[in-house]
């Protein structure tokens, strides 16, 4: 396979412009006239070799290894006819040899890059050799022997500066390849992380339908069971015994008005703002109330924030004293709860503690309301921790620092 090579899918366009210039420039230098050299022997040879080269570089192969040696055997070979048709100067081959290694830059890996730029010194060497050994200056032997040392070290020079632009290049290329390939990891690992973000989202929303669909089937479900059975009771008591009738229908109504509040309260945990527009102190409060009607046990909470907390603070304290009261009062029988939110010259402190069955921390990690009230701090900046033991109840403190 081979891919068209265009600015827009270059992945560095502005050496797809070095290499047009470069191919520019050996042309021009071709082309353009040198005093004290000859003409080329084979103009038309020379010319359609360098075009050659330079409409190769429109296309570049990609996957398997065997095209890319083949390219680049053919770079080679294309460049040696440069070599043997064009006898004007020294100029023209440094250029093309350049290009050859940018391509071969985006061809093959460093090994292949090292490879190509070595063999690429190597032949301009022995060229430079050939022209030095092959330049035909008609003067005196006197005269010759002056001049050498100025050709032998424009020839050393030349083979300097080209080993040093070898150098720039690949390690230009190479750099700009590296950057590529960390910034092509970096968007993979954001894709990853935008996923992962959608997963757990979904999941986040999967878990709370299920915990209000747990709610309503241990709760609601329930008290309209006991309901129905009352109504039943009064109706078939209701003209045998009219004084047993009332009680059973005194007891559907105080059923129903816990129903109506199971229900309310399930409404409330699927709304966007669980505040309602309460005081982060109302509201917990509030939920201390429902814990006090439904269970029996009334948890102790004291507040004492003089500083206004953001909306997201409140709201994130607020879930995390429900998540607490949740596990304190239906899954640990606790008989007394704990509440205490101080602020602190570092931030918030909230505590809470019961006195429940406890459990072991270190197998009930991966639980989603104490994993949701672990993100929930840390999503803030703050941090988690969790002490409990079988038999010991259990201790949450959550810090939560504070920009002032």
């Amino acid at each position: 396979m081979s891919q068209t090579i265009h600015p827009k899918n270059h992945p560095f366009p502005f050496l797809l412009y070095l290499e047009w210039a470069l191919v520019a420039i050996a042309i021009l230098a071709e082309l353009a006239p040198t005093p004290f050299m000859r003409d080329s022997r084979y103009p038309l040879v020379l010319m359609a070799s360098m075009a050659g080269f330079g409409l190769i570089g429109l296309r570049l192969p990609t996957g398997q290894l065997l095209p890319k040696v083949l390219y680049t055997l053919l770079e080679f070979g294309l460049i040696g006819l440069i070599t043997a048709a064009g006898l004007r100067g020294l100029r023209l081959f440094p250029f093309l040899y350049l290009v050859m290694v940018i391509r071969s830059c985006l061809m093959f890996r460093l090994p292949g890059r090292l490879l190509v730029a070595g063999i690429a010194f190597g032949l301009f060497l022995l060229a430079l050799m050939r022209r030095v050994s092959l330049m035909g200056i008609r003067v005196p032997p006197f005269v010759q022997e002056r001049v050498r040392p100025f050709i032998v070290g424009f020839a050393i020079n030349g083979v300097l500066l080209f080993g040093l632009a070898l150098l720039f290049v690949l390690l230009l290329v190479n750099a700009l390849l590296a950057e590529r390939e960390s910034r092509n990891q970096l968007t993979l690992a954001n894709q990853q992380l935008r996923q992962y973000a959608l997963q757990v989202e979904n999941l986040a929303m999967v878990q709370e339908r299920n915990r209000i669909a747990r709610d309503i089937h241990d709760s609601l479900g329930h008290s309209l069971t006991a309901l129905n059975l009352q109504l039943e009771g009064a109706l078939k008591l209701w003209e045998s015994n009219p004084d047993r009738a009332h009680a059973f229908l005194s007891e559907a109504k105080r059923l129903g008005s816990t129903t109506l509040q199971e229900v309310r309260r399930s409404v409330s945990a699927m709304r966007t703002d669980p505040l309602q527009e309460q005081s982060l102190e109302e509201a917990i409060a509030t939920l201390c109330t429902n814990v006090q009607q439904s269970t029996g046990v009334q948890p102790s909470f004291t507040v004492d924030v003089v500083t206004p907390l953001s909306l997201e603070i409140r709201i994130a304290l607020y879930r995390i004293v429900q998540e607490a009261l949740t596990n304190a009062s239906k899954h640990a029988a606790a008989t007394a709860i704990a509440i205490a939110l101080t602020q602190t010259p570092s931030g918030l402190e909230l505590i809470i503690q019961d006195n429940g069955r406890g459990f072991v921390p270190q197998q009930t990690q991966t639980g989603f309301g104490l994993q949701g009230m672990r993100e929930r701090t840390l999503a803030l900046g703050g941090t988690f921790r969790l002490d409990s033991a079988p038999g010991k109840g259990c201790r949450i403190q959550v810090h939560i620092p504070l920009t002032m």
